[in-house]
């Protein structure tokens, strides 16, 4: 317990006035040898004598008022120009808006042709596969794969068997990958048969959208992907280029795509009920929960969605109490919980349906109010529940009833089937593994026909969230407009069937590309948002692994630090309303590191014909920038020999005398090669300037002049300043600026070798905070709470100190440069223990002696072994102390270093707390347990069984036969894991860090306390240094360890499970809007097509293989996976 006595307060109670006689006490008491605990003027003097120092060495070498001479001086070389945040928003988002329109003009043109195409081409029931021209996207992947299996002969077998075209690929900058802009490329799932009858005709008609691709890009060269996905799972891409294949076998299957299913039906209110009545056990129920696995992965972020199980009472199978958004975490908590479902007791239809209409009925809570549906998944039952449906659903039969048979068993499915067809959906049969992907997605064809029937009113396009695109083009958006069967019957009635849905791809950098970036300054940026308030584009938005199963679902409030202001501007923008709204508000230091509170504004706007809105943060010193014009300067050099006079100091060979210079890896001109490797980049950048002028219509004049601009002015202040004053005499190991243009100039050259901060300095954490804060701002060098240090002999650890250099031209105020030292910390640490002690210029150290008999203050210097002292920044970071074992732990956490006395300063308000999640972090994979011996994932028969003739023939050996192929092709089915990405050679998978910083209070007062741990207590003192973001802490040396206090966490650690609460977020759900037009019922719609069986006829010879090698794997070292579901 600490207790505290904050200057010039009073307290008003009896304890508080002990507790403060207490500590007068002792701080009055004499220690051992007659040394007393500072007194606080004495400890507020020290404080002084620091902030001298600093302010002293930073007017020597930082610079500041020369710099600002300096632009003032060069005044004809730049004109201040304003940020002007609506005209801003307004341009950008019209920009944004033209982007999209030609997008949509393509995207309607191509669902028009199809559908044209569709109504001639004649089905033909005798097609041939050799009768087909295309180009297979995955033949080349099957190619490989055949020629790397110990067949020698393998190439040859697989190029007999292809039919698939052979072109050429040409790299493409725009796709990022080798195409064919002659022809379109086609993928079919691998779970399809390419050569049935209605695949073979799917590619017939949809050959003819080839033509229509092309003259799409004639007309917009900017296109990308443009793709048909059919209801049959054809995909047809253009341009053609060879499939992607995953390290496992594809799963790819466009009807599972974001897009597919955004674009194929309006948003769906679902309840999923899954019997788990006695009779359900062993292979049936392992089927039940993959099934409802993957019936969650067809719904996306507009869809609402439960699940429950019911035998004789029905109950939900997670903490979920009632309809939830179907975004991935509460999917994820879906898929985890299914997976305790335990068979017991006897089937109750009526528990489970009543549950379902009750959840449906529930108006008092956030849904999609669209579609409604049941899904229930049985093994059977004889009950038709007609009085549930009477009561509930009948006569408008508002809900659609999906019913699934699953399992082998010999129970009278009529009872499931009239369930679907009296309530307007569909039944299912998934009597095995290979039945489950198929059977539940199809019920999307069901819920198109409401579409399909209003026709033209539900040809919308729908832009979807952000997603990864399966082909490498990285984030992209995509439009989407569904296709239809226009064909009709002979009784001239129409079809209901959707065909399809089209696409075409829009990338997120193409979209970045129309927004301003260094106009707004290192801190302005431009953000978007759709109707869930997912971001579009966002600088936070970093996605850390690649998964194309699910869409990048970023909130905005989860991408910034979420409070009230910022809750009200997204729901406005929601709202599709335009607004502006200045605010104080926390943000995060680009490091993580740090939190620091800010004043922006925030502007927006909506896209017009889209479902996005479009923001502009703008800092009060952005609001005006510098924009250089050097044409005069330039066309005065017109001999090819001779540069500019302020270009010269961006070659190396000036970098011995004027300092090494990093230039911002910005795009200058269009033939630019960048590098990650600052030098090579350079020497790129400058062989580029020997060929081109400045001037040049393929650079961009804005950047290049403002970085020619800046680099002689920041050698103007190396002339000025850093030149005559020796560095060595302050500890300086360096001094540096860096600018708006792109410029980082660290004096001297040598120095250049240890900088570790990032040559753009809108990415350099220092840069950005000092914009953000006030006064000289100490960045020691990070070091995890795993650093064991450095021999500081050998290598020499430097601190940053910075400040923004603020300009006021005319009246207008702007920060276009930051300046500072690189302190070293061995010397600093020493003349920190001088200037927090006693000793003046004229006494020597040792010199000093205390009578016992007399009281003495200790100091941070001659006291060093009874006192600490040390220095600590705004995050909680150790900067500087006067203990030498302490020197290589600067950097770390202070509660790394003295756990009992950083928990004081944040128990009395020095500091406090924030606590955050990254939803999008990568993190190595969890160990799985292994419970047993056994695969838990197949089903291995019994002697006897093997004996019987009668077991071999039967369906439960065809289910064996085909679990046993399916968790061959698709092991992932049945493992909890994410996709993995490309080039990863460690399996990655996405999760969720929880994030701890710690900034300062707004408490101010100079500090007394008490660590109140009985024989073990502790003094300290804590002051707050000015113009700094520096805490000055002495406090005594701990006695003992019985005033060990918990250590307090500032590292990035992996969220617990189920942290943070979903079951407590549900019910406090951010606000959100759906699609604006629902399809849900049309009254001419045909129900009668409401159900089909499956069946199978094995090969008795295939079989008795394929299950004495279901046996060998059941008995090998390698189990086939459990079945789990992602």
């Amino acid at each position: 317990m600490a207790m505290a006595a904050p200057t010039g307060s009073a307290a008003p109670v009896a304890p508080a006035l002990c507790g403060h006689l207490a500590l007068l006490l002792l701080l009055a008491a004499p220690a051992a040898h007659g040394y007393s605990f500072p007194q606080q003027h004495t400890m507020q003097y020290w404080a002084r004598r620091l902030e001298q120092e600093i302010d002293g060495v930073m007017r020597i070498f930082g610079g500041v008022q020369q710099l600002r001479g300096i632009y003032n001086e060069n005044r004809n070389l730049f004109e201040v120009k304003e940020n002007v945040p609506r005209k801003l928003v307004e341009k950008v988002a019209g920009d944004i808006e033209s982007l999209l329109a030609k997008k949509v003009r393509a995207l309607k043109r191509l669902a028009n042709a199809a559908e044209k195409f569709q109504k001639a081409h004649h089905w033909q029931d005798n097609i041939r596969e050799e009768d087909i021209e295309y180009y297979d996207s995955k033949a080349d992947t099957e190619f490989v794969s055949a020629v790397s299996t110990d067949d020698p002969d393998g190439e040859e077998i697989e190029r007999e068997k292809s039919n698939s075209l052979k072109l050429e690929f040409t790299d493409d900058a725009n796709f990022k990958t080798k195409v064919n802009y002659s022809y379109a490329a086609v993928q079919i799932p691998t779970d399809i048969y390419k050569g049935s009858t209605v695949i073979l005709n799917e590619l017939n008609w949809t050959q003819a959208l080839e033509d229509v691709f092309i003259e799409n890009r004639k007309e917009d060269p900017s296109l990308l992907w443009q793709v048909f996905g059919s209801a049959t799972g054809v995909t047809r891409y253009y341009p053609a280029t060879p499939w992607r294949a995953p390290n496992k076998i594809d799963l790819y299957d466009v009807r599972r795509r974001p897009w597919y299913i955004q674009g194929a039906s309006s948003p769906k209110d679902m309840v999923i009920i899954v019997d788990v009545s006695g009779s359900v056990s062993g292979l049936t129920l392992k089927l039940m929960k993959t099934s409802v696995c993957e019936m969650l992965d067809t719904l996306s972020d507009d869809d609402y969605v439960n699940v429950a199980s019911f035998n004789e009472k029905a109950k939900p199978v997670s903490c979920f109490k009632h309809l939830v958004q179907a975004n991935i975490r509460n999917k994820k908590v879906f898929k985890e919980d299914v997976q305790g479902m335990v068979a017991k007791g006897t089937t109750d239809y009526k528990a489970g349906f009543e549950y379902a209409f009750d959840q449906l009925q529930n108006s008092n809570i956030t849904r999609a109010n669209c579609n409604k549906m049941i899904m229930m998944f049985t093994d059977g039952g004889e009950d038709r529940v007609q009085d549930v449906f009477e009561k509930y659903n009948w006569p408008n039969k508002t809900v659609r009833v999906f019913t699934f048979s699953v399992g082998q068993h010999n129970y009278d499915v009529t009872p499931l089937q009239w369930m679907a067809c009296a309530n307007k959906g569909y039944y299912f049969e998934i009597p095995s593994i290979g039945a489950i992907r198929i059977n539940t997605q199809e019920y999307l064809d069901v819920l198109g026909r409401p579409m399909v029937l209003a026709g033209n009113r539900a040809k919308q396009v729908q832009w979807t969230n952000v997603y990864q695109d399966a082909l490498g083009l990285g984030l992209v958006v995509t439009g989407t407009l569904p296709v239809f069967n226009l064909t009709e019957d002979n009784s001239d009635r129409k079809n209901q069937l959707i065909l399809g849905v089209m696409g075409i791809d829009v990338a997120l950098n193409d979209i970045k590309k129309l927004t301003p970036r260094y106009n707004l300054g290192a801190n302005g940026y431009v953000f978007a948002i759709d109707l869930n308030g997912y971001v579009l584009l966002h600088p936070n938005l970093q996605p850390q692994i690649i998964n194309f199963r699910e869409p990048v679902t970023l909130d905005f409030l989860d991408a910034e630090l979420e409070d009230e202001n910022k809750e009200e501007i997204r729901r406005s923008m929601i709202d599709g309303n335009d607004g502006q709204r200045f605010i104080k508000t926390l943000i995060k230091s680009l490091d993580e590191q740090y939190i620091d509170e800010v004043f922006r504004t925030y502007t927006w706007a909506p896209i017009k014909s889209t479902n996005y809105s479009l923001g502009l943060v703008l800092p009060p010193y952005s609001t005006y920038y510098i924009q250089a014009n050097l044409s005069d300067q330039i066309l005065q050099v017109k001999l090819p020999n001779i540069k500019m006079k302020d270009f010269e100091y961006l070659l190396p060979n000036s970098f011995e005398s004027e300092g090494h210079v990093f230039i911002a890896p910005r795009e200058y001109c269009k033939d630019l090669d960048l590098s990650d490797n600052n030098t090579e980049f350079l020497e790129n950048f400058i062989a580029l300037m020997e060929k081109v002028t400045p001037d040049s219509k393929q650079c961009d004049n804005f950047l290049l002049h403002n970085l020619i601009l800046d680099t002689g002015i920041t050698q103007q202040l190396v002339e000025r300043v850093w030149k005559d004053q020796d560095l060595n005499t302050y500890s300086l190991l360096a001094v540096f600026a860096a600018t708006d243009g792109g410029i980082t100039r660290v004096f001297p050259n040598k120095a250049a070798d240890d900088w570790e901060e990032e040559p753009e300095p809108f990415n350099a954490s220092f840069y950005r905070r000092s914009l953000d804060n006030k006064g000289y701002i100490f960045k020691p060098p990070y070091r995890d709470d795993g650093y064991r240090g450095l021999d500081l002999e050998n290598n020499t650890i430097g601190i940053l100190v910075s400040t923004a250099v603020e300009l006021s031209i005319g009246g207008k105020t702007l920060k276009p440069a930051v300046v500072g030292v690189k302190l070293d910390l061995e010397a600093w640490a020493e003349k920190f223990k001088v200037l927090a002690s006693n000793r003046t210029d004229r006494d020597q150290l040792g010199s000093r002696r205390c009578d016992p008999s007399s009281s003495c203050e200790m100091d941070c210097e001659a006291n060093n072994k009874d006192l600490i002292c040390v220095l600590i920044d705004d995050g909680g970071f150790l900067v500087l102390s006067n203990q030498e074992d302490h020197w290589y732990q600067v950097g770390k956490f202070f509660s790394e270093v003295d756990a009992n006395l950083m928990s004081a300063l944040y128990n009395n308000s020095f500091y406090a707390r924030k606590e955050s999640y990254d939803f999008q972090s990568v993190c190595a994979p969890e160990a799985q347990s292994n419970t047993g011996a056994a695969p838990r994932g197949v089903f291995v028969p019994t002697v006897a069984d093997l004996l019987s003739l009668a077991w071999w023939t039967s369906a439960a050996a065809w289910s064996l036969f085909q679990q046993f192929l399916y968790s061959l092709t698709y092991s992932s089915w049945f493992q909890t894991e994410d996709v993995m990405a490309d080039g990863m050679e460690a399996r990655e998978t996405s999760c969720i860090m929880k994030q701890t910083q710690y900034y300062f209070s707004t408490v101010n007062a100079t500090y007394n306390a008490i660590i109140d741990c009985g024989n073990c207590s502790r003094l300290f003192h804590a002051q707050r240094l000015a113009n700094t973001n520096l805490l000055f802490v002495v406090a005594d040396k701990p006695l003992c360890s019985q005033c060990e206090s918990v250590k307090l966490l500032q590292a990035e650690v992996r969220a617990p499970p189920r942290d943070p609460n979903q079951c407590e977020l549900v019910d406090r759900p951010r606000y959100r809007k759906g699609p604006h037009i629902c399809f849900d019922y049309n009254a001419t719609e045909d129900t009668s097509d409401c159900g089909r069986g499956a069946s199978f006829t094995p090969s008795l010879g295939v079989l008795l293989s394929l299950q004495l090698l279901l046996l060998y794997a059941s008995t090998s070292r390698h189990p086939l996976p459990p079945a789990a579901c992602l």
